[in-house]
Formats: structure tokens, C-alpha cells, sequence
């Protein structure tokens, strides 16, 4: 039984047309530091060459703070706007194709099995229509012993999350790790990390 009800729902307008472009400059100006502060997790917690998909990437800030601490990464975004994928594309451009982002859903995620050493999502969660949907379709895109990182406010999903993984055998390899990180900014001094792990 989920101990928390989920009561965000995805926003679609707020992430295309003009509301997309607003957001992009948001990101890459007053939240910057928030997302260095997670690459830096990023960079920690993925493997030497691996590739990580950063799932809800928006306009790809953390794509783009991720390949400069880690030029061995391959790194993907996922997002269900074409407006933010392409906003995503323009903002990682100079990283070749170590970087790329695709339109999808984090349900259905249009990745082969077992492409991701690690599946990372920054301030998305509370956004999805349906997360324990979505914790079958990334367990299905990681490899063995991959690891799922969830950065987001103390009211997102993560008990629908980790109780859908243990209903479904899923994320087997480790303990629900949730903690509380800082950010590095002010206005959001704390947010929560839930890191749950792939059978090896």
C-alpha cells in the first residue's frame, strides 16, 4: 500500500512554446547551481564509460553538467516535451554526440533493454501522471546492479516509488536509500535523494 498519495500531475503547457522558453532561462541562469550540485552526484555515482539517462531532463542543464565533469559518459535526456527536447539539443549542442535527447515517456521509456548504467531524474517526479508506472519502465532500460537517482521536493512520489518496486520485485540489488542533500541554493537550500538499485 503507497503511504503517500501523489497528487501532482504533469503540466504540459508550462513546457512547451513560451512557457519552454521561460523555463529554459530559469534553468540555466537561477537554478545552475542545483544542477552542478546534482552532476556532482551524477559524476560519483556512474561508472567509469557508462551512460546515463537523465529522465524529465527538460532544457538539458544537467546534461550539459554532467558531460563537462565526466567526458567519458555518454548521457541521454528523456522528456515528454518536444519543445524542452529541443531546447535540450540546442543547450548541449557543443558535446557532439556524447549527448542526445529523445521525446518519450519515463512509462515507456523508447530505449533498448538494459542501455543505462544509471537513470537520473532532477525535480520531475512530482510531475508524472503516473509513477509506479514508471518504475517498470526504467528498471527495464538499466543494466544489472544500475542504479536509479531521484532528486525532488519531500512531497514527490518517492513512497509510491519504492513500494511499487518491492510489489514487483523490481530495484532488488539495494535498500530504498532517501536522504536529504544540499543544494548549494538558497532559495532551495534541501531537496530529497532516493537511490534504489537493479539486481545484479
Amino acid at each position: 500500500m503507497h503511504t503517500r498519495l501523489h497528487t501532482q500531475k504533469n503540466a504540459p503547457t508550462l513546457f512547451q512554446g513560451r512557457g519552454s522558453r521561460i523555463y529554459d532561462r530559469v534553468a540555466r541562469w537561477a537554478l545552475r547551481g542545483l544542477y552542478r550540485r546534482i552532476a556532482e552526484d551524477v559524476a560519483a555515482l556512474a561508472p567509469h564509460g557508462g551512460a546515463v539517462l537523465d529522465a524529465g531532463t527538460g532544457p538539458g542543464v544537467l546534461l550539459v553538467e554532467i558531460a563537462r565533469r565526466r567526458r567519458d559518459l555518454r548521457v541521454t535526456g528523456l522528456d515528454l516535451s518536444a519543445d524542452m527536447v529541443a531546447a535540450a539539443e540546442r543547450n548541449a549542442a557543443d558535446f557532439g554526440d556524447r549527448v542526445a535527447a529523445r521525446v518519450g515517456d519515463v512509462t515507456a521509456p523508447p530505449f533498448p533493454d538494459g542501455s543505462f548504467d544509471l537513470v537520473v531524474t532532477s525535480f520531475s517526479s512530482h510531475h508524472w501522471d503516473d509513477p509506479a508506472g514508471a518504475v517498470p519502465g526504467l528498471a527495464r532500460v538499466l543494466r544489472p546492479a544500475g542504479r536509479l537517482a531521484v532528486y525532488d521536493f519531500s512531497f514527490a512520489p518517492f513512497d509510491v516509488l519504492a513500494d511499487t518496486a518491492r510489489e514487483h520485485g523490481l530495484f532488488t540489488g539495494a535498500p530504498p536509500l532517501r536522504t536529504v542533500v544540499g543544494t548549494g541554493v538558497p532559495v532551495l537550500p534541501r531537496c530529497v535523494r532516493q537511490v534504489m538499485t537493479a539486481a545484479s
